[in-house]
């Protein structure tokens, strides 16, 4: 949210009130609470009169982190979603001089300046890595009459900002406005399916909003020597997170927010959809999987998309008759193929749905002031949108896909959650639409996540989401939406992905060869390379099939020599992912999070590591042609090349290249002293 009008003026409607300075404080064993007037400082008596104050609380919930939260007036947030954190109980210390009073956990310390402004100065390990000074604490009211509190950050000279969710805007996010609200967009605007309040800096800290609702943030684009955000309402809580490294601080973030889980071993194999709007039958599937099978390539999980139910009553959960007569035997079938099944779901009941009646009538769906059952008619004629703060109507969600686990589906897509409504909508827990517009999709997602656990063991648990929010990391793994098939939305799949990894979830995945249109052979071929050297690989398209015969003979060399290299990659990437699993550290990670230290490593976005010791630059252009940058591995290894892992070239570390590659190759480079593919 934007309210100056250039560097002196406030913007017309809103008015500012600034936290001056720090009038008087409490210590207690473990929180420190500080009284700031608006306006001036207080010298006489007088001035306590008519002004206002902002209270600001300074406490920590981990080593390592330093929340602060910034009231004015205090309100009941017993009907305020939050977002799950495992706090401890950490060791503080809190002291007062003269000057300052510093407030410290683990290696991470706050100073605040006594004086006629206010200072927060971070420090870890003794060096500053984060400050907010003058005028950076505000009470807003904007041009609508409505409150915010809002907070400043400096923003330094070489000062880069990272992640704030699956963003498919610039991978740094200087110069940007950021609203963390979840909707529907596709890949090609500022809009996001996955908003998280959380960045890095590669200043070494990181910087995280516990607010489930809309967070504003004004990255060097309101001041642009600040970081802003801001918040509606009359409080706002943020932490700053403090670490050796980047790695490091994700890793605390994690900790506080919940660390990725382990995935099972299929799912790193080739996922197949029968995708979006395709006309398909059991005779359809069979050709596709039978027809991978006989061009040798190696298939894991079939996904069957949204028509595997009858058009216009998503979500009924019940096989199309007329196309799935027996489905426990089509499943068996499947099976008996070594193939894990998928299936396409959402959290919406069309009014032509036979569940709908049932769910109106036990109150399973959001509701309308008035009582009656909020609808509407954007996706599904008349549709109705599951209420998961009631817990009977969680139990019933999961009992209809209880029943479709025992029919043989091992996992779901969980498709959606992002168009939640926020006007006269009334929660059974009497929730705050607008903090639930975000979290909607965490209770979604946990909901289909813990019944896969309970009901196929935690080791066997897996989906495939689309929206999030803090703490979705937990009920992995989540794809990138829908991308158009060219060039530039395969380039912003994979900006969107690596700002996704620096914001705390640790697998990823996108549409191979695009969700939109009917991609061309070249980029059908030079997508499978890339989908199938992420973390999860599957193809899947909106009006076409994306079988690779269907794109030449080429399209299927190249879909089975890259299923295969990800096969024998496997045993490397199940080692990367229990990295994941115990650190936070994304498997798909950017290169600025492994070479924190290279400088041309901190706007890299076409390129990226695959666990600790795999390179990979994806070819964006027809003629073959990629433009990629080869770091020095340090330590032991400085100044030694890294090799091709599919042609045994050396490539010398602190140069870039540009080289042109066939539909067989691409720059796949092994760190110094490893060996990714064990062989």
């Amino acid at each position: 949210m934007k309210f100056l009008n250039g560097g002196w003026l406030i913007r017309d409607g809103f008015d500012v009130k600034y936290a001056a300075n720090i009038y008087d404080a409490d210590i207690e064993e473990k929180k420190l609470t500080l009284y700031c007037p608006f306006g001036v400082p207080i010298h006489h008596p007088g001035q306590t009169l008519d002004g206002g104050m902002l209270t600001i609380e300074v406490t920590s919930p981990r080593p390592d982190i330093i929340t602060t939260r910034m009231i004015n007036f205090r309100k009941n947030r017993d009907h305020c979603p939050a977002f799950q954190l495992n706090t401890t109980d950490p060791d503080v210390s809190i002291e007062e001089n003269d000057e300052a009073w510093s407030f410290t956990s683990g290696r991470l310390t706050l100073r605040i300046a006594k004086g006629e402004s206010i200072d927060f100065q971070y420090l870890y390990d003794g060096k500053e890595i984060a400050r907010s000074g003058w005028r950076a604490k505000a009470l807003v009211t904007d041009d609508q009459g409505r409150l915010h509190v809002s907070e400043q950050l400096n923003l330094g000279v070489g000062e880069k900002i990272y992640g704030l969710g699956e963003r498919f805007t610039n991978f740094v996010k200087n110069g940007q406005s950021v609203e963390i609200w979840n909707e529907d967009g596709g890949t090609g605007t500022e809009q996001a399916y996955k908003n998280i309040p959380f960045y890095l800096s590669n200043k070494k800290y990181g910087l995280f909003v516990d607010n489930p609702g809309k967070v504003s943030f004004e990255i060097g684009s309101e001041k642009v020597s600040r970081v802003q955000f801001s918040v509606p309402g009359e409080e706002m809580t943020y932490s700053v997170i403090g670490g050796e490294d980047l790695k490091a601080i994700l890793g605390n973030y994690t900790d506080l927010t919940g660390k990725p889980p382990l995935v099972p071993e299929w799912s790193y194999g080739l996922w197949l959809s029968t995708s979006f709007t395709t006309d398909y039958d059991e005779k359809t599937v069979n050709e596709f999987v039978d027809g991978m099978a006989e061009r040798d390539i190696p298939l894991s999980v079939f996904h069957f998309d949204c028509r595997w139910m009858k058009d216009v009553e998503w979500c009924n959960f019940t096989w199309r008759e007329d196309t799935f007569p027996d489905p426990e035997g089509m499943l068996a079938g499947l099976h008996a193929k070594g193939l894990k099944v998928c299936a396409w779901i959402n959290s919406y009941i069309a009014q032509k749905s036979p569940l709908f009646e049932e769910g109106a009538a036990k109150g399973y769906f959001i509701k309308r002031k008035d009582g009656s059952v909020w609808q509407w008619d954007k996706w599904q004629a008349g549709m109705a949108i599951v209420d998961f703060t009631n817990p009977e109507a969680t139990k019933w969600y999961q009992s209809k896909l209880r029943h479709l686990i025992d029919q043989g589906v091992d996992c779901f897509k969980t498709d959606f959650g992002e168009r939640i409504p926020v006007d006269d909508v009334v929660y059974y827990d009497g929730s705050d639409p607008e903090m639930m517009h975000n979290y909607y999709t965490y209770l979604y997602n946990k909901a289909v996540y813990d019944l896969l656990v309970e009901a196929k063991g935690k080791d066997e648990a897996i989906l495939f989401a689309r929206s999030a929010t803090v703490g979705g990391q937990c009920f992995p793994v989540h794809w990138g939406g829908d991308c158009s098939s060219n060039y530039p939305s395969m380039a912003e799949s994979l900006r969107a992905g690596l700002s996704f990894g620096m914001s705390g979830f640790g697998y990823w995945s996108h549409d191979i060869a695009g969700f939109e249109d009917r991609p061309t052979p070249d980029l059908y071929k030079r997508w499978t390379q890339f989908g199938l050297l992420s973390s999860h690989s599957r193809y899947h398209g909106s009006t076409e099939y994306k079988v690779p015969w269907l794109y030449g003979e080429e399209a299927v060399d190249v879909a089975r020599e890259f299923t295969k290299l990800k096969l024998r990659l496997k045993p490397y990437l199940l080692d990367q992912m229990k990295v994941t699993h115990e650190t936070g550290v994304p498997m798909m990670r950017a290169m600025v999070l492994e070479f924190p230290d290279d400088p041309a490593c901190e706007d890299l976005d076409t390129q990226y590591m695959l666990g600790d010791d795999l390179l990979v630059a994806p070819v964006f252009s027809e003629d073959g042609t990629a433009r990629f940058y080869v770091p020095d591995a340090g330590g032991e290894q400085a100044g030694q090349p890294w090799v091709s892992i599919l042609t045994g070239k050396a490539y010398e570390p602190g140069r870039w290249y540009t080289e042109t590659f066939d539909y067989h190759t691409l720059p796949a480079l092994a760190r110094p002293g490893s060996n990714p593919l064990g062989e």
